[in-house]
């Protein structure tokens, strides 16, 4: 699982059926301490998150078809949780 930011959606007219009902997001992963950030992916979301919002995303397609109870379908991330905040602890030397 990663953190990530919403940065955009994406709209189709034509979709996969496994897509169906589900909205397409772009989220960006959030970097660590030196800066450095994955590239963007698109992700669909199980949780109404909007743009701007910080989400919680299972990127391992396995755990992802069985949040949307669908072993058989073509997905490889869902966005699982909104983050409401996040504490990161300093560093001890």
């Amino acid at each position: 699982m990663i953190i990530a930011k919403v940065i955009g959606t994406i709209v189709t007219t034509i979709g996969h059926v496994h897509f169906k009902n589900r909205r397409i997001l772009i989220v960006q992963p959030l970097g660590d301490d030196d800066g450095t950030y994955d590239e963007d992916f698109i992700t669909l979301d199980n949780t109404q998150a909007g743009i701007g919002d910080t989400v919680l995303v299972l990127r391992e397609g396995s755990g992802a078809r069985q949040v949307l109870n669908n072993p058989q379908s073509c997905i490889a991330s869902v966005i699982v949780g909104i983050v409401d905040s996040v504490y990161i602890a300093p560093k001890s030397a």
